[in-house]
C-alpha cells in the first residue's frame, strides 16, 4: 500500500519518505494541496500524512476536499500549532489524528499502524463500493450489477465513486469539479456534464436502469439515486 505524504518542507519530507520506505511502504511525496488532491484521486491509500501549513490551499482545506471527494484513507495531520482549537479544527475537517511538530517518526509510524488495525477490525473495504444495484471495483474499474457489467476509465470511476459515496445527496457541478479536476489545467466546468453523459451511457450497459441511476436535480447538480 502507498503512503501519501503532503509536506512542503523538503527536509521533513525526505525523512518521512525514507522512514516509511524502510517499513516497506510505497511512498508518494508532494509539496502542495493541488498535487495532493491529484495524487489521491480515486486511489486506495494506506494513509495520508498531511501538513497543515502548505503553500496555496491549507492542510485543513485539502483535508476537507479529500473527504468530499470520497477519499477514505486515514489522514494524520502534522502541525507546529498545538492549541486545542487548532487540533479540533483539523479533526473536524476529517482528519483521523493530529501530531504536533517536532515529532518522533516511531510515534507517527505507530499511529499509522493503529489506523490500519482499526480499518481491518471494522471491515472497511477500500476496493469495493456497493450502493444500490452497483458494485464498483475501484482497482479494476468495473461496475457490475445482477444484469451485467461495464468497464470505466479512471476519471469515470472517480466520478461514479464520488456520486455513490454521496448517494441521495445532490452534488453541485462546482463541487464535483473542485473535487476531481483541481490541479488539472485546461479543464472547464462543463467537463462535469461531459463525464456525466459518459457515465450514463456506460451504466446503461451494466443494468437496464443504469442511465437513470444518475439524475439531474434542477438548480442543485447531479445525484446518484439507486432508489
Amino acid at each position: 500500500m502507498t503512503i501519501l505524504i503532503v509536506e512542503d518542507d523538503a527536509d521533513i519530507g525526505s525523512v518521512l519518505r525514507r522512514g516509511f520506505a524502510a517499513e516497506s511502504y510505497d511512498v508518494e511525496l508532494v509539496a502542495d494541496g493541488d498535487s495532493a488532491l491529484a495524487a489521491a484521486s480515486g486511489k486506495p491509500l494506506a494513509a495520508i500524512i498531511l501538513d497543515v501549513m502548505l503553500p496555496g490551499r491549507s492542510g485543513i482545506e485539502v483535508c476537507k476536499a479529500l473527504r468530499a471527494a470520497g477519499q477514505t484513507a486515514p489522514i494524520i495531520m502534522l502541525s507546529a500549532r498545538s492549541s486545542v482549537s487548532e487540533r479540533t479544527e483539523g479533526l473536524l475537517a476529517g482528519a483521523d489524528d493530529y501530531m504536533v511538530k517536532p515529532f518522533d517518526f516511531e510515534e507517527l509510524l505507530a499511529r499509522v499502524k493503529v489506523q490500519e488495525m482499526r480499518r481491518e477490525n471494522d471491515g472497511t473495504d477500500q476496493r469495493h463500493l456497493v450502493v444500490g444495484p452497483l458494485d464498483l471495483d475501484l482497482e479494476t474499474r468495473v461496475a457490475t450489477s445482477a444484469e451485467g457489467s461495464t468497464r470505466l476509465t479512471e476519471r469515470e470511476v472517480d466520478l461514479l465513486a464520488l456520486l455513490m459515496r454521496h448517494a441521495g445527496e445532490p452534488l453541485a457541478r462546482a463541487d464535483i469539479f473542485a473535487a476531481l479536476w483541481a490541479g488539472h489545467g485546461g479543464a472547464s466546468l462543463n467537463v462535469v456534464d461531459v463525464y456525466i453523459g459518459y457515465l450514463r451511457h456506460k451504466l446503461a450497459d451494466a443494468t437496464t436502469d443504469g442511465a437513470r441511476l444518475i439524475v439531474t436535480v434542477r438548480g442543485r447538480g447531479f445525484m446518484y439515486a439507486p432508489d
